[in-house]
């Protein structure tokens, strides 16, 4: 029998320590006198209640260490359980929502996927938009430090080949998990400075310059502006694009640029790789619109670049008229949104990493075909991919794949149109954020889909951000028995 008593003393601390964060937008309402600070104060009060009791109720477990089993279950639960929690200032305060509008919102903010169902962002009281960015930054920093030691550990999709001992991304660095904890949430918090004190000095207003910060560090893409980016295009935009792609590097590099050490973050070739493959489209993208319509260089060359590193980091920005750019810029960005960021950071979709290695495996099959008597292995950075790896691997891109097609039908028999059916799942699969098609063109949000729907979406942002695998596992009966 599979004791849960330590998994529930965590999820008991987080959920209280979540309740705590909320008072800060209350604080910020209330000081604002927007008459919404109470509503986010009584949503702090029942998180942090629930989350005590909770806490209190599995503090007598024999062992708080975690076993596999338990990391498993744990890792699934911290996504349901903190956006369900994190949903009640918006049920009970501004903007009023539904449970399944609230539960859709806080999901979509947790797991950085940066969809929305609210219109008039701009009409919120602040504490409603800061808690929206922090939902997105909170869920960011657990992405990441998931990604760094879950994810390898459970050997999620591929993920075990950056615990083998020739890699350096963890052992070599930080030997202990909260050491890594520590340097992590110092250099994402730098980031964030970095990033907020920036979009001040380009002329943002100060609210907007903090939300859209944490939003694009942690490559969630919740804007308080219906516009997103499009109400500070220029400099904000540039400066944008050079922010999410940080956002999308391996935050434990930037620990080693920090420590002395900057050939790692030079020589990785998941950086390199992803910042080819943005030129690449960035490139395409703005030969063809300035080829096509009478739309300057510059302008073109900002909004492509702008709106392409939004959807390839998984981030959720928006800027200018992309969007209706015709089939060849969207076909792109579909391309572009299913590869996504780099392992190791808050990005999400397939990752750079995955890509690189199916891409390798295919020129290794080609080769073999070509000369069968050659023996040619599958590597990744000088090192051969092991078969166990390789497999976990390709299991998980070919679920990816299938996953945004079954669940693209299951979205369309609720009524929704096919184009909105499938860039939904896209989008949400992939944590990207990016809304396309009829249903979501008139507001620019998720807020026409019947609730079905939205209930659909809600379980794809969830199998995209628990690596599909680590889902899965927990439904099949065997897992319990054990």
């Amino acid at each position: 029998m599979l004791d849960l008593r330590p998994v529930g003393f965590v999820i008991g601390l987080l959920i209280a320590a979540l309740g705590a964060t909320m008072l800060v937008p209350a604080a910020l309402d209330l000081y604002l006198a927007d008459g919404n600070g109470l509503a986010i104060f009584e949503a702090a009060f029942l998180s942090m209640l629930a989350g005590g009791a909770v806490s209190l109720s599995c503090a007598n477990a024999p062992s708080r260490q975690l076993n596999i089993r338990q990391a498993f279950v744990l890792t699934a639960a911290i996504w349901f359980a903190m956006p369900a929690f994190g949903s009640l200032p918006l049920i009970l305060g501004e903007p009023d929502l539904s449970f399944t509008d609230a539960m859709f919102e806080a999901v979509s903010g947790i797991t950085t996927t940066g969809s929305t169902v609210i219109v008039g962002l701009d009409n919120l009281p602040a504490g409603t938009n800061l808690w929206r960015g922090m939902l997105n930054w909170l869920g960011g920093l657990g992405i990441a430090f998931i990604a760094m030691i879950f994810l390898p550990v459970m050997r999620v999709g591929g993920m075990q080949f950056f615990r083998t001992e020739g890699f350096d991304t963890l052992g070599k660095v930080l030997p202990r998990a909260s050491d890594i904890a520590r340097a992590l949430l110092a250099v994402y918090s730098g980031l964030t400075a970095l990033c907020i004190a920036t979009y001040g000095i380009l002329g943002m207003e100060p609210l907007d310059a903090v939300v859209n910060g944490v939003a694009t560090i942690a490559t969630g893409g919740f804007s308080p502006a219906d516009a997103s980016f499009g109400k500070y295009p220029g400099a904000g935009e540039y400066a944008g694009a050079v922010f999410m792609i940080l956002g999308a590097m391996p935050y434990i590099r930037f620990v080693q640029l920090v420590r002395g050490s900057p050939g790692p973050i030079l020589a990785d070739s998941q950086i390199r790789a992803m910042l080819r493959w943005m030129a690449y489209a960035v490139g395409l993208v703005t030969a063809w619109r300035v080829a096509t319509s009478d739309q300057d260089l510059e302008s073109a060359f900002r909004e492509a670049t702008f709106n392409l590193v939004s959807v390839f980091t998984g981030t959720g920005f928006f800027s200018g008229s992309f969007a209706n750019w015709g089939a060849f810029a969207m076909v792109i960005a579909f391309c572009v949104g299913m590869i996504g960021g780099c392992s190791s950071s808050s990005s999400g979709a397939l990752s750079v990493f995955r890509v690189q290695v199916v891409l390798n495996a295919i020129r290794v099959q080609i080769e073999r075909i070509g000369m069968p008597d050659r023996m040619v292995s599958v590597r990744y950075e000088g090192r051969r991919v092991e078969d166990d790896v390789m497999n976990a691997l390709i299991l998980y891109v070919t679920g990816y794949i299938l996953a945004i097609g079954m669940l693209s039908v299951a979205v369309t028999l609720t009524g929704v149109d096919p184009t909105s059916a499938l860039f939904s799942v896209w989008t949400s699969i992939g944590n990207i954020g990016y809304g396309y098609g009829p249903l979501v063109a008139p507001t620019g949000t998720f807020i026409d889909f019947p609730d079905t729907a939205k209930w659909l979406l809600i379980l794809t942002m969830l199998m995209g951000r628990l690596a599909l695998l680590a889902l899965v596992v927990l439904i099949l009966p065997r897992f319990w028995r054990q």
